[in-house]
């Protein structure tokens, strides 16, 4: 059974930072690339990130540049995400999620529960 626990979430203040982890279990998770989305409180679900299979690739939404950093270690099965300058903006529940490749399409088949970040002073 797949499972994908993330952790890490909390208060912060604006301009602090945080550092989100996603256990996975369940399934070869160096064989997967894997994501970081969001959803803010009355919205949808917005894109964070992505690191490929072996860490060679990783990419970020725009607004995330240069504050967040995604990585992995296929030793632990561990997805992380460390999270600087937090806005308040930035405020949601964050889902990571198993990435699958379809063609020259991507898709999320397993997601955790997810973890609520709130930047508020």
């Amino acid at each position: 059974e797949v499972q994908l626990v993330e952790s890490g979430g909390g208060l912060v203040q604006p301009g602090g930072s945080l550092r989100l982890s996603c256990a996975a279990s369940g399934f070869t998770f160096d064989d997967y690339a894997m994501s970081w989305v969001r959803q803010a409180p009355g919205k949808g679900l917005e894109w964070v990130s992505f690191i490929s299979w072996d860490k060679g690739s990783t990419y970020y939404a725009e607004s995330m540049k240069g504050r967040f950093t995604v990585s992995r270690d296929n030793a632990k099965n561990t997805l992380s995400l460390q999270m600087n300058s937090l806005k308040s903006e930035d405020t949601a529940v964050y889902y990571c999620a198993k990435t699958v490749r379809l063609g020259n399409s991507w898709y999320y088949d397993y997601w955790g529960q997810g973890t609520q970040v709130t930047v508020s002073s």
